[in-house]
């Protein structure tokens, strides 16, 4: 059986109303895994500034990317 070499740590942005400086539509951003948030419909993200927040998971679409894709723009988030 092969294996499944894709990660879901990723969103893209759908909304940005009212965050228009932090976020662009159409943007992947990588997501922190936080289960508090998420317990109160929120997903942490790191956006435009570099920092992470909680925005409302109804401003983003999850996205499964191949594990490499996902390293390279890992890598490039940390630069």
């Amino acid at each position: 059986m092969k294996k499944n070499n894709f990660t879901q740590l990723f969103a893209l942005c759908i909304n940005n109303e009212g965050y228009e400086a932090s976020l662009e539509v159409g943007k992947v951003y990588r997501i922190i895994p936080d289960e508090e948030a998420a317990a109160h419909g929120y997903i942490r993200i790191i956006d435009e500034s570099g920092e992470d927040y909680a925005l409302g998971d109804d401003r983003f679409h999850r996205v499964e990317l191949p594990d490499a894709i996902s390293e390279m723009l890992e890598s490039a988030q940390q630069v």
